[in-house]
């Protein structure tokens, strides 16, 4: 579901008038018209301004709010104001706040203060959200609804008692009998066998380390419980009004929240993205995140959130230099974004996030800042033809958010030093530095389409999932520590790769984690040297055509295999510091986009963005000529891309 009431790449952010005086409204709206501003998120934080007492609403100032963006063309992104419960509703109900693992029930004053679990909690939202979807159902200027605001962002899980009768309840549901559970939770280890469902409580804080199964259920259990307030709301507006789409924010790359789950409970994947202006690699990590969330529902999708310039939460807030505002804003529409918003319109005057940039600074319209804000909507207004364009890709990385879970137990693992947004973005980082579109793909999708499918973790796989990895056509790639466990966290007989032993020809004797500032020399069949850190294993070929294609050197694992090939299929037993002699060898038909070191290249159907990231002018050499949209300019051959600058090439013919 597109947003068909408001054209082209949206922009805008969030707004919130409440915490101004009512005569600043005009200049707002005006200023929005000025900047062509489509879309304002409102009312995210409003319920005690709505609802001031229970079933007592107060809408006359959203209704002329509403009004007033109506009146100047912006579109809203009207909130169901649930993200943070008002005063008289914790009062009259202490419980509907959060428990922590040590048992300390958390206290008013920030935000999204509120058990996940809890019904009373649920029943207010819903039918605030009824009252909100009843009052504006037919107001025009309402393009979408917003349900909550980063969800899991302060409050993943809950311990309070309610918490465990709900997980108790969803235990019972996906294992029927408690004989069923132990056996899934291997509770004959350490005594820990039950007899009754009512016997179970959440993972708090315990005198040693807890059931890695029971750790992995309550992983699910959160996300599950956090979606199932989400579905609550939606459902409420659904029914009011079927026909306006429903999304929340997500937060980029997430632990907590299995967005496979998420992103196919709503209408439109939305995300919320601060890249740090003080990491000069911060755009390839960034990328990533925007390639998941374009392949989510395998559609645009529309970046929410992100900052104009510095933001308010980290040790140091480093502003964003000239250029670095818009060639952000430009890489989240090359990576399928169809508009564009920030937190927030105008910069606030008190509160955590007075510090935090905005599309209207403090010094108003004066300011840099407003002048890239005005820049920034005449280069969308000069893109609006990118609007629901495809990304084709060939090659797909794998994530699953159960097997993320295991392999981030926090204790009783090889190694700690196991980070899976780490061993994604060391695959990433070459493909995205030559140009090569990449989609994220859950380990039970088909994944036939692909040309190469790159696992490169995959600890949690299941019979299912090692029958999907086998049905790949193209080239297969499979890290380490992959195939270790089931999907109850029990080791797979064996030993690892499990269900994936007779498609990589490999069994694996043991782990063999590198301590800290250690190094394992890996040889390659050419002879090329590289180096692996972290992580190693002891390998032995199990199948009769495997191909050794490196060796380790030197230390204990000495001629061993360290990669091998079988088939289509090859296995890394080892983290290597230069994963580039390996996708040399399965990337040979996959189309490349030569660029210099810190220019990204990415392809929107006919429209190809070139992205400039150094501080310095770049020489690109352009594919095939065609007309850049911001310059409104033919391009051909050989141009010149200033420093943090982009074109956006439209490109005639075959791409």
């Amino acid at each position: 579901m597109r947003l068909t009431r408001v054209p082209g790449l949206l922009f805008g952010g969030d707004y919130n008038p409440e915490q101004w005086p009512e005569e600043v409204w005009a200049e707002d709206v005006r200023l929005m018209a000025e900047a062509g501003v489509t879309m304002a998120t409102v009312a995210v934080f409003s319920w005690s301004r709505l609802e001031p007492a229970q079933g007592v609403y107060d809408f006359g100032w959203l209704d002329r709010v509403l009004d007033l963006l109506h009146e100047h063309g912006v579109s809203a992104d009207l909130a169901t104001a649930t993200a943070t419960p008002p005063p008289w509703l914790v009062r009259a109900h202490p419980e509907v706040m959060p428990v922590d693992a040590h048992g300390v029930r958390l206290e008013f004053g920030s935000r999204q203060g509120y058990c996940p679990s809890s019904p009373i909690f649920r029943e207010h939202t819903v039918r605030l959200a009824t009252a909100i979807a009843t009052r504006y159902a037919e107001h025009p200027a309402l393009a979408m609804w917003h349900v909550g605001n980063e969800y899991a962002d302060h409050t993943l899980e809950c311990f309070c008692p309610e918490s465990a009768r709900h997980f108790r309840a969803w235990l019972q549901a996906r294992y029927g009998t408690v004989g069923a559970l132990n056996a899934a939770w291997g509770t004959s280890c350490w005594g820990q066998h039950y007899t009754g469902f009512e016997q179970i409580e959440p993972p708090r804080k315990a005198p040693g380390p807890v059931n890695p199964a029971q750790l992995l259920d309550w992983r699910r259990f959160c996300s599950d419980t956090l979606l199932e307030l989400f579905t609550a709301e939606r459902d409420a507006l659904r029914e009011v009004t079927p026909a306006v789409p429903v999304t929340t924010n997500f937060m980029s790359i997430l632990h907590g929240l299995d967005y496979w789950s998420w992103a196919a409970a709503e209408d439109l994947v939305s995300d919320d993205a601060y890249p740090d202006p003080a990491d000069p690699e911060s755009h390839v990590a960034v990328a990533l995140s925007y390639d998941l969330m374009r392949s989510l529902k395998r559609r645009p999708w529309l970046l929410l959130e992100s900052a104009p310039s510095a933001v308010s939460w980290r040790e140091v807030n480093v502003p964003k230099p000239p250029g670095m505002m818009r060639l952000h804003s430009l890489q989240a529409v090359a990576h399928g974004a169809d508009g564009v918003m920030f937190f927030q319109w105008r910069q606030a005057k008190y509160g955590p996030e007075k510090f935090h940039s905005a599309l209207l600074p403090h010094g108003g319209t004066a300011t840099r800042g407003w002048q890239d804000t005005l820049r920034l909507g005449a280069d969308l207004r000069r893109l609006a033809e990118v609007a629901g364009t495809a990304t084709r890709a060939e090659v797909a990385l794998v994530l699953g958010w159960d097997s993320w879970w295991g392999l981030e137990a926090p204790e009783s693992m090889p190694s700690n030093r196991l980070k899976l947004k780490d061993l994604l973005l060391a695959w990433y980082a070459p493909l995205h530095a030559r140009g090569i579109a990449v989609d994220l793909a859950p380990p039970d999708r088909d994944l036939s389409a692909y040309r190469v499918v790159i696992v490169p973790n995959l600890y949690l796989c299941t019979a299912e999932q090692a029958k999907a990895l086998a049905s790949v056509t193209g080239e297969l790639v499979v890290g380490p520590f992959s195939g270790v466990v089931d999907e109850s966290d029990q080791v797979h007989d064996g030993g690892a790769p499990g269900p994936l032993r007779e498609l990589l020809g490999v069994a694996i004797d043991e782990f063999w984690p590198l301590a800290d500032g250690v190094t394992q020399r890996v040889r390659h069949a050419g002879g090329d040297v590289g180096l692996a850190r972290t992580w190693a294993e002891w390998p032995r070929v199990v199948g009769d055509a495997v191909e050794v294609l490196a060796r380790y050197e030197g230390g204990d694992l000495d001629g061993l295999p360290a990669i091998t090939r079988n088939g289509h299929a090859t296995y890394l037993s080892c983290l290597l510091d230069d994963l580039r002699p390996v996708l040399d060898r399965v990337l040979h038909d996959v189309p490349a986009l030569d660029v210099p070191l810190g220019v990204e290249a990415t392809r929107r159907e006919n429209h190809l963005f070139l992205l400039n990231h150094t501080s310095t002018p770049q020489q690109v050499a352009l594919p095939q000529p065609g007309r850049d949209l911001l310059s409104e300019t033919d391009l051909r051959g050989v141009i010149t891309l200033a420093a943090r600058d982009a074109v956006v090439l439209r490109i005639e013919g075959d791409t």
